[in-house]
């Protein structure tokens, strides 16, 4: 191994190491079980052509019906540095999600194209499949996307099933002939069926229901999954040094906040932890979230000893 590739390795493994611990969803098993994918999944997404991403988990609780904050933000942030780096990219959305998403796009750079599907609309899936087949899409990334459990039915992390506001667009991720990327922080995500098969239910409360089946190519379970999102951008930049300085631009603490409270203020999202609608998520605020993105920022373009 040269010198260069060594110092790349270890600047991804530590920014593994900083978007991918137990925040206290008792996920450790999960993350032990996944090492590594994040890096695999730069590394995928560096020979990218163009890129389909999957977000938008919708919070029905305590009288409150509305997005979460964790998955826009990071989704649009990635898009958008994926844009800006000369890729075709497109975020599929089911409607409930939707403006959320494209409040998310708009603040963090644009140049993105949402494909919005209605909750029950096979042929709105069908459409997007088609139109992702159309702009060869080569690799799809699912980031907070809630997937199918065992019985076929979307749940939240309580066990409730949330199929009444969630489109089934695990068929969108596994439907045409694209790498698969995915990003999750519970197990009920899209992609979390890569693990060994029950992992979810020893490890994580509620885990026998909730567990998502569908699978992957690659998969990053993090901390928040808007940190497994930044974590990739972090190690696109050590990994592919043309788009080194262009992914610099997205991924800073000024973004996340401004796209953060975008959702927030023009469509209601609440986060997912607390059901309050404020620019927090999975109940960090923005010291936390920019303290994060800052660290990565050190790792993926300070010096060598940082």
């Amino acid at each position: 191994m040269s010198q260069r590739t060594s110092e790349s390795a270890r600047r991804v493994a530590a920014i593994e190491a900083l978007v991918c611990r137990d925040v206290g969803r008792k996920t450790a098993d999960l993350i032990a079980a996944s090492a590594g994918g994040l890096g695999d999944a730069a590394r995928a997404l560096a020979g990218a052509r163009s890129v389909g991403l999957i977000t938008g988990f919708f919070v029905p609780r305590d009288g409150v019906t509305a997005p979460e904050t964790d998955g826009p933000v990071g989704s649009a942030l990635l898009a958008c540095a994926l844009a800006a780096c000369g890729l075709p990219v497109r975020i599929a959305v089911d409607t409930p999600c939707a403006d959320a998403v494209r409040a998310a796009v708009a603040t963090a750079g644009g140049g993105v194209t949402v494909d919005e599907v209605g909750v029950v609309d096979a042929a709105g899936i069908a459409r997007v499949i088609r139109a992702w087949q159309e702009a060869s899409v080569s690799h799809a990334v699912a980031i907070e996307r809630c997937g199918r459990s065992a019985d076929g039915r979307p749940r939240n992390m309580r066990g409730v099933d949330v199929s009444a506001w969630t489109a089934p667009l695990d068929e969108l991720f596994v439907g045409g002939d694209w790498t698969r990327i995915a990003i999750g922080d519970g197990g009920n995500e899209i992609g979390m069926g890569r693990l060994p098969a029950g992992l979810i239910a020893r490890s994580v409360p509620n885990g026998e229901q909730i567990a998502c089946v569908t699978s992957c190519d690659h998969l990053v379970v993090a901390g928040v999954s808007n940190w497994g999102a930044y974590g990739v951008m972090a190690a696109l930049a050590v990994q592919h040094a043309e788009w080194s300085g262009i992914i610099r631009k997205f991924l800073t603490a000024e973004r996340d906040l401004a796209v953060t409270r975008a959702i927030v203020e023009q469509a209601g999202a609440v986060d997912g932890v607390t059901a309050r609608r404020e620019p927090t998520v999975d109940g960090f605020g923005a010291e936390i979230h920019g303290a994060l993105v800052e660290s990565l920022a050190r790792v993926a373009w300070g010096k060598a000893g940082d």
